[in-house]
């Protein structure tokens, strides 16, 4: 996921950027409450990883976390969990951009 990171940066260049964090690209064994679960999909530790690293990355103009549906399963609250660690991390790395 950091090579991938690092090329989306390359083209985002220096320019306002606008992130989307859609939860349904996770597997649903790490967020289990979206419209669209997706077997096969990404661990929340990549997307974590992938959130802070864009956002300390680029001129992060604003954010939004979709798909999470928490009450579609009985263990779906893992991936309102997940939705606000996701806004932590991008918290996060705008705090560590600001900082440089």
């Amino acid at each position: 996921i950091d090579a991938v990171v690092e090329r989306a940066l390359a083209v985002v260049g220096d320019g306002p950027t606008f992130l989307t964090v859609d939860v349904d690209v996770l597997d649903p064994a790490f967020s289990p409450g979206t419209g669209t679960p997706e077997p096969g999909g990404m661990t929340s530790g990549d997307l974590l990883r992938a959130c802070r690293a864009v956002a300390a990355g680029t001129r992060l103009v604003g954010a939004d976390v979709v798909e999470v549906l928490p009450t579609a399963v009985g263990s779906a609250d893992v991936t309102a969990l997940v939705a606000e660690r996701v806004v932590r991390e991008i918290l996060t790395g705008v705090a560590l951009a600001r900082r440089t």
